[in-house]
């Protein structure tokens, strides 16, 4: 019975992490308001090049918030607005 209940728990949890570890699209940078360390962001705004996204990422602390740094990344799954 113990077993069972820390197997659900467990499955609980690693579909709750799953859910959030998903990148959120924007439409524009100046969209991206609060930008944690180790978020990233895809942004959909035509810069990169075609099958790929823009990706910004929250890299490193700095006295002023979070440092972003951008890569262009490929595109996964299909173009959705």
């Amino acid at each position: 019975m113990l077993l069972r209940r820390a197997t659900c728990l467990s499955l609980l949890v690693s579909a709750a992490l799953t859910a959030t570890a998903h990148a959120v699209t924007v439409g524009r940078e100046q969209d991206i308001t609060d930008l944690k360390l180790g978020q990233r962001v895809q942004v959909d705004d035509g810069t990169c090049p075609a099958g790929q996204v823009k990706e910004v990422r929250g890299s490193k602390m700095t006295d002023k918030g979070v440092a972003r740094t951008s890569a262009c990344v490929p595109r996964y799954g299909p173009k959705t607005k």
